[in-house]
């Protein structure tokens, strides 16, 4: 009888999945902050302060403001520390090419692959904002808007282009707190979004951009003054702030 030789299985390789790291979960933490308004724009970012209300050591904390000066989220002056950056009225109309520049080849890409479910989710979200335009929510009515945008971008399918999003999401979010008039959206949903959609529906990349681009000119004229015809919703004057809380670190970190 023959010997037969065991037959040597192979471990499964695996892939290791990533955890975010300390600085990775603070970073994230005062993105948040900034988007929320918990750090209002201009406000000085203290250290010592500023790790104690998240329950983080000092280094963490430091490595992560860097991160978020390189992205623009965070202004570093030479004596004066970091500030949370202030978008003013100048650099309005740059954020939205920057955004025209990724949402629009977003939808060239969106259009020509024809996802069904791509655009139903659009509907979805384009839905939502539709729903919350009708009360007097600013933020809500906001945070529905920039939804849409970011799953809008991310429909295309390249991580990188929702990273960037993520970055120019925030700065819009800025720039409207930057508003000496306080934070203001539109009230009424503008026709271009449902052009952009029945664009997008029919694989018309080239009207999907230019409602994109209609769009996103209206904003500008209304975040710039220039017009002061549109119906806004603004966030009440004695309306406090989210506040920032510390981070909670799961089990085993």
């Amino acid at each position: 009888m023959v010997a037969r030789t065991p037959r040597v299985v192979s471990p499964v390789s695996m892939v290791r999945v990533a955890r975010p790291s300390t600085v990775d979960l603070i970073a994230a933490e005062l993105r948040s902050a900034i988007f929320t308004g918990a750090l209002p724009v201009g406000s000085p970012i203290g250290e010592v302060e500023m790790s104690s209300q998240l329950g983080v050591s000092r280094s963490p904390l430091r490595e992560s403001t860097q991160r978020l000066v390189q992205e623009g989220l965070l202004t570093a002056s030479p004596g004066r520390g970091m500030r949370v950056s202030v978008i003013g009225a100048e650099h309005v109309a740059d954020v939205y090419d920057a955004r025209l520049a990724i949402e629009g080849y977003a939808v060239r890409l969106i259009a020509a692959a024809g996802k069904a479910s791509a655009l139903e989710a659009l509907e979805s979200a384009y839905a939502e904002l539709v729903a919350v335009s009708k009360g007097t929510d600013a933020r809500a009515i906001g945070d529905a808007d920039l939804d849409f945008h970011r799953l809008l971008v991310a429909s295309a399918g390249s991580p990188r282009l929702s990273r960037y999003m993520g970055t120019l999401a925030i700065e819009t979010r800025i720039a409207s707190f930057s508003d000496e008039h306080g934070y203001t959206v539109r009230r009424s949903v503008s026709e271009t979004y449902r052009q952009l959609l029945d664009a997008l529906a029919a694989g018309d990349s080239a009207a999907a951009f230019d409602a994109l681009k209609r769009q996103f000119d209206e904003a500008v004229a209304r975040l710039t003054g220039k017009d002061d015809a549109v119906e806004t919703v603004e966030t009440p004057a004695d309306e406090e702030p989210p506040s920032l809380a510390p981070i909670e670190f799961s089990e085993g970190r």
